[in-house]
């Protein structure tokens, strides 16, 4: 049976190509031109890969036109709602949604590798205490490296599912003891006895010997919505498909360097502002309007062409309706308000730029909607959660999607060094 196929011409030379076109089994079909330049002597064009397909992956699907996001087919409202972290993360990297036997037997792994060796303890105590504690993550995890070394050449599945559970039990620890070092306070070991999500929370708040603060009212608890609340959070964080930092990761990967190296490297990516920052951003911006009374005459800055101002927390690079993370978020934090005594000054601001964002012309013609990051902010305060630590806990959810696709390129036979050419313009 013919192949359907993709007819270029050059009207240079009048010359036609002809390639083939891949089609997936959801989502946009794509056009096959690894022969691009063999054939025709050119490159193609396309700033920020905004229509280009990297890899083939089973991972994760974005439906951007539909508002739609499935880790391994599963809709990301069903995970939210119904099931784990931990689940998710089950899910992602076996493909199946564990059975309650499983799930306990991974969750006892991942609470005893949660751990991590009194050297790279002593590491992270080196860093001044100014230090962010992004900077103090990404550089523990490439430390990792060091004392894992025998990562670094995996032949069975069993050795790449070991190195991926190891990394996911270690983030919430290093992302704790980073977070400490910044106060210049003991950092708090993990306990066993708590699950994933209470645990890096225990490991935040928690008194040296492990004593929750006391107030006058007694021992002041983690309360179990608000494990529910961040687990909700990790699990919307847990894949995005070939965003900027998964990306990073592959392309890492592909040089064959370290599993953590790679993980590293999206690590720093997700820092930035443009990526996994944003959420601290949107923060600071809601401080700098101050007053609900002055939402308006910024929406009125951030529909002025001539205006360097822009609203945080709106739009995204693939989705064209309504994030489903955000829509999610909306509902978490609607279900927060009253039990997690959620900041109503900021609630407030926020309330009123989405109320003007969600029917204002300007926004929705442009598809303008709230992203995650305009709900996960104000959450995160809720939580007791520093600032520098937003992009931290990012990174605590999206852990489980780099590994994951960094194994699926691992295993991609068809895969290569990353090394894209340019449109050279110089002298």
């Amino acid at each position: 049976m013919k192949k359907d196929t993709f007819t270029f011409t050059n009207n240079r030379t009048n010359q036609s190509y002809e390639f083939n076109i891949l089609d997936s089994t959801r989502g946009p079909s794509v056009v096959d031109i690894s022969s691009f330049y063999k054939e025709t002597g050119m490159f193609t064009f396309d700033v920020g890969y905004t229509s280009t397909a990297s890899c083939e992956s089973a991972i994760t699907l974005i439906d951007g036109e539909k508002g739609e996001l499935r880790y391994r087919g599963v809709a990301i409202e069903e995970l939210a709602e119904n099931h784990s972290y931990l689940e998710t993360c089950y899910l992602l990297l076996n493909g199946i949604l564990p059975s309650k036997k499983e799930l306990e037997s991974f969750d006892l792994e991942l609470r005893h590798r949660s751990f991590i060796d009194e050297n790279l303890r002593m590491l992270i105590a080196a860093f001044p205490d100014s230090a962010h504690p992004m900077s103090i993550l990404a550089s523990g995890v490439t430390a990792l490296a060091s004392f894992y070394y025998e990562h670094l050449e995996m032949k069975k599945e069993e050795d790449c599912q070991e190195m991926a559970r190891r990394i996911i039990a270690k983030i919430p620890t290093l992302a704790a003891f980073a977070y400490r070092k910044s106060l210049g306070v003991p950092f708090i070991y993990p306990d066993i006895d708590k699950s994933f999500t209470e645990n890096f929370l225990y490991m935040l708040r928690a008194y040296p010997g492990g004593k929750m603060k006391r107030t006058i009212d007694g021992v002041e608890e983690i309360k179990a919505i608000e494990i529910k609340a961040l687990d909700t959070i990790f699990t919307l964080h847990a894949d995005h498909e070939q965003n900027a930092s998964t990306t990073t990761v592959r392309t890492v990967a592909s040089t064959g360097a370290h599993p953590y190296v790679a993980i590293s490297a999206g690590i720093s990516a997700l820092w930035g502002r443009a990526h996994g920052g944003a959420n601290e951003s949107v923060m600071a911006q809601l401080e700098m309007i101050a007053d609900v009374k002055n939402v308006d005459a910024f929406i009125e800055r951030a529909k002025d062409p001539n205006d360097e101002f822009r609203l945080m927390g709106f739009g995204h690079r693939v989705y064209k309706n309504f994030d489903p993370r955000a829509k999610a978020l909306k509902k978490l934090q609607d279900q927060l308000k009253d039990e997690l005594t959620l900041d109503s000054h900021l609630m407030q601001i926020a309330e009123r730029i989405e109320e003007i964002a969600l029917n204002d012309d300007y926004f929705v013609s442009r598809n303008l909607y709230p992203n995650i990051d305009f709900y996960s902010g104000v959450i995160l305060t809720a939580l007791k959660i520093e600032r520098p630590m937003f992009t931290a806990i990012f990174v605590i959810g999206r852990t489980v999607g780099w590994i994951t696709q960094l194994m699926e390129f691992r295993e991609d036979k068809s895969s290569k060094i990353a090394r894209p050419r340019q449109l050279y313009s110089g002298k």
